[in-house]
């Protein structure tokens, strides 16, 4: 537990008082945000320093990297030493910081083409599709359970193949909802720092618990997603309304990739639609846009995703992103509680107290 306190409050910390140095040199160097035309009272937007997710990564590799750390023992006075780091706990950090590493070469691009036009699709499917074999042949040879799981395996086995492509649907359809979801001052910040709070708490438990779960890891992945946590809150205090900044697509990208590879390591990959319910409901509402329009020619919404057209309704941006933050908490709650009633119902021989 004191490890995982400790990765948070690293985070935290780096990335409060380093964000404004970020802020200061993005600014000297014209790296600020393209706008979407279509969202008109986000004119005044354009310009703001990006690609503040660089911070981000930074401090959740610090954080996590000096939480394995001991410089004193009860007991035993000063004693440096490291503890042993778990491949899970790397692997989810390759994740997080490969995905990262494509959203800044797509981020980067678009600084220098000086329009929203980042990576083409090939180029960032490669970059995904790398990521992905490179996870889930560390899974693999980790002996990371290939069963599709809910809170646990669900009975159906998928073999390296099929997990192989789990694991690239995973990637990119997380980046791309949390990519999104960050389209209002601090709303993919604040959800997120939500939904790896739910992930400290179900790999947390996972280690306490190793017969029930059999997951190899659960407390270096803790770690790592306290580390997450305490970094989307450093940036929040920046990248709340209005913003100071934005994390563009390095952040999206690497939290979106370490949400999968969660996800995958906890053997909750259907939980993750509950728990990030918020990136579920914004990604469809692009879905359906797109499909209404392209089968009747009509739009369900005034523009998607469904945050600019609440907007575009006319509610402060405030409003919309505490709302949202509200349904991000209400998705976390019901996933968190639908994995520990799971526990409860098989060790307490299916009668829940």
């Amino acid at each position: 537990m004191i490890s995982i306190l400790l990765a948070s409050a690293i985070a935290f910390i780096i990335t409060l008082f380093t964000t404004p140095i970020a802020i200061r040199i993005l600014r000297d160097r014209n790296i600020g945000q393209f706008i979407q035309e279509e969202v008109e009272d986000h004119h005044h937007k354009r310009g703001t320093p990006t690609m503040g997710g660089i911070v981000m990564m930074g401090a959740v590799v610090v954080g996590y990297v000096f939480s394995h750390v001991r410089i004193w023992e009860f007991g035993e006075g000063f004693n440096l030493r490291v503890t042993e780091f778990a491949g899970q706990g790397w692997l989810a950090l390759m994740a997080f910081v490969g995905m990262g590493l494509i959203g800044f070469l797509d981020d980067y691009t678009k600084f220098a083409r000086k329009r929203n036009m980042g990576l083409s699709k090939r180029w960032k499917f490669l970059g995904q599709l790398t990521v992905a074999v490179l996870f889930a042949w560390g899974a693999i040879a980790l002996d990371t359970s290939t069963e599709l799981s809910f809170t646990r395996g669900i009975g159906i086995e998928l073999g390296p193949w099929f997990y192989g492509l789990l694991v690239l649907f995973m990637l990119t359809a997380a980046a791309n909802a949390v990519n999104l979801t960050d389209g209002l001052d601090g709303l993919a910040a604040g959800s997120a720092a939500l939904v790896f709070g739910a992930f400290v708490l179900i790999a947390f438990w996972q280690t306490r618990n190793p017969a029930f779960y059999q997951v190899d890891g659960g407390l270096d992945l803790a770690i790592l997603a306290g580390a997450i946590v305490g970094a989307a809150l450093g940036f929040l205090w920046w990248n709340a309304a209005p913003a100071q900044i934005f994390m563009g697509d390095v952040g999206s990208q690497a939290i979106g990739g370490a949400l999968a590879a969660m996800a995958l390591l906890t053997n909750t990959h259907l939980l993750l639609i509950v728990l990030g319910g918020l990136y579920v409901m914004i990604t469809m509402s692009v879905i359906l846009q797109v499909f209404t329009f392209r089968v009747w020619g009509k739009r369900i919404f005034l523009i998607a995703p469904i945050h600019h057209h609440f907007e575009m309704k006319g509610w402060p941006e405030t409003t919309i992103i505490i709302r949202f933050w509200i349904l991000a908490g209400l998705g976390v709650a019901i996933g968190v509680g639908i994995f520990y009633g799971d526990f409860l119902r098989e060790t307490s021989g299916g009668v829940l107290p």
